[in-house]
């Protein structure tokens, strides 16, 4: 008679054997999804942002404290062409504490490539989350003549949880920071980093901060929300005030954002988000329940005076397209959440690779267009509901004028994906 083990022990025994791999590429991916040309280094970096106000120990009366702001960043980068693929990331799961090993294509500490420039993607995760959170999108576009920074944002990642006010003022801040931060670096990876061509992605929280940056300032009334930071700190994202005016940034010449947050809880209004001038890419699942997909549909609406563009995850939730898969070990019930953290990565309805192979597709087109000025068109001028699309092919096997199948994606692949664009003035 076979002894069967306790389902607890034998998913510690999967984590123990389990890799956690953020490069897997399925044989059904879009054509873009597939890593690029360039071998892949990756750094880690800190950088410190002086004398901020320091919203966590603020209180509702008296003088503001401020403080050293350090940010941890993560930091891909084509790599010398000599360089052997393949390294490893220690991370922490979603409870804080436990700690995971995730595998990849990136060389810890490689050398860079030398003798020509990248344009420069910045990355910014949820509330919480960490710089790996987005690891297999940051170290896929690297591979295509990027280099991506990818945040971890005070106060706001797995194991440094704070007030949420902190999230709410200091997000497009930290975002543009960095950006200023990258510009400045000395030796090989400075060299080789343009921080006058860029481009910003952000998740959730990481899109709520990206919008404000990419000029869609807050409401006067959420300032004042019981959750804000005290004191009307976050007058300072307002919409129309001196101190928004001051992240508008030349540099930065598109936007992307998974499920931003904000227009769900009044955030955002039409002023607010008629002040998106750049190109934005807007991901999102069909159900999202955490930003609310009716209100990302509205920032869609909103954005009037910029090109954009909507790709849904028909019955997907909040994390569409964004996380990397569950590592190994957090299938199991955590003690320190109540829950198993698998639920924080993964979509009850979409494969996570799934999501992350096209958003990888989508998020290279984007950025080829509109950082290297590439023609793209193709992957975006699409038939908005992926499933009226129509695959027609002579007898080479080559599209005809009656194929209306999604560029990029084989057949059959395309359905429960929804695409919508508009230009500025729509």
């Amino acid at each position: 008679m076979k002894r069967i083990l306790p389902l607890a022990l034998a998913l510690t025994a999967q984590a123990a054997t389990a890799e956690n791999r953020i490069d897997v590429i399925r044989p059904d991916a879009p054509d873009l999804a597939a890593y690029g040309d360039f071998k892949v280094g990756v750094q880690t970096m800190t950088f410190t942002n002086p004398d901020q106000v320091d919203v966590v120990n603020a209180q509702a009366e008296g003088d503001i404290p401020t403080y050293d702001r350090p940010l941890t960043v993560e930091i891909w980068y084509p790599a010398a062409a000599d360089t052997m693929p393949g390294g490893s990331y220690d991370a922490l799961l979603r409870d804080g504490v436990t700690e995971v090993t995730l595998q990849g294509q990136a060389v810890r500490d490689a050398v860079p490539l030398t003798g020509d420039s990248f344009p420069l993607v910045i990355v910014s995760h949820g509330y919480p989350g960490n710089r790996w959170l987005m690891s297999p999108l940051a170290e896929n576009i690297a591979s295509k003549g990027y280099v991506v920074a990818s945040i971890d944002h005070t106060d706001s990642t797995y194991d440094d949880m704070k007030a949420f006010g902190s999230t709410l003022y200091n997000r497009p801040w930290d975002q543009r920071f960095v950006i200023d931060s990258m510009a400045t670096l000395d030796g090989d990876l400075g060299a080789m980093t343009d921080a006058t061509n860029v481009g910003v992605i952000g998740y959730s929280m990481g899109g709520y901060g990206a919008l404000i940056l990419a000029g869609a300032g807050v409401t006067t009334a959420s300032a004042g929300f019981d959750f804000a930071p005290p004191q009307r700190l976050l007058d300072r994202n307002v919409m129309g005030s001196e101190t928004h005016a001051q992240l508008a940034d030349d540099r930065i010449k598109s936007f992307a954002a998974f499920g931003p947050w904000g227009n769900n809880t009044g955030f955002f209004d039409a002023d607010g988000l008629a002040g998106i001038t750049r190109p934005l890419l807007l991901i999102a699942g069909g159900i999202d329940d955490v930003s609310g997909y009716d209100a990302i549909r509205g920032i869609f609406d909103g954005a009037v005076n910029s090109d954009r563009h909507l790709l849904t995850y028909v019955n997907a939730n909040h994390n569409a397209g964004a996380p990397m898969p569950s590592p190994a070990e957090g299938f199991a019930m955590n003690d320190t959440l109540g829950f198993a953290p698998f639920e924080h990565y993964a979509d009850a309805v979409w494969d996570n690779v799934r999501m992350n192979n096209i958003a990888q597709h989508f998020l290279t087109a984007w950025l080829d267009q509109t950082l290297k000025g590439r023609d793209m068109a193709a992957y975006f001028d699409l038939i908005p509901n992926a499933a009226d699309g129509v695959r027609a092919v002579d007898d080479a096997g080559q599209p005809t004028a009656d194929d209306t199948y999604w560029t990029g994606f084989p057949d059959r692949t395309a359905a429960g994906l929804m695409f919508e664009s508009r230009s500025a003035g729509e």
